[in-house]
């Protein structure tokens, strides 16, 4: 049997928000129903949807699914995943062939 073989996969899009008061409203909907322990968390279940409610990118960002993007590849688990969003064009670091200047 062969060893699993760990490789990072990179993805930039870009992503034009029409309505972003539908974006905001799906992820706090997507945080209330989850299965969140709110005894063991920071703030509670009304704290984190007025601060998610309020913050387009991370909102944005929380909705994306990394485990949807090779839904038809057998015999793969996504794990790490770390999505985020910004405002403006993209870092050069993240443009094909960029070079850390060192």
């Amino acid at each position: 049997m062969n060893q699993p073989l760990t490789v990072q996969v990179y993805c930039r899009v870009t992503v034009t928000v029409h309505d972003p008061a539908a974006v905001t409203g799906l992820a706090v909907q997507q945080l209330r129903d989850s299965d969140i322990d709110w005894a063991t968390e920071e703030d509670d279940l009304e704290t984190a949807s007025a601060e998610l409610g309020a913050d387009l990118l991370n909102s944005l960002a929380g909705l994306a699914d990394p485990g949807t993007l090779f839904p038809a590849v057998p015999a793969i688990e996504i794990t790490g995943a770390r999505i985020w969003a910004e405002h403006g064009d993209p870092h050069p670091r993240f443009q094909p062939g960029f070079e850390d200047p060192t």
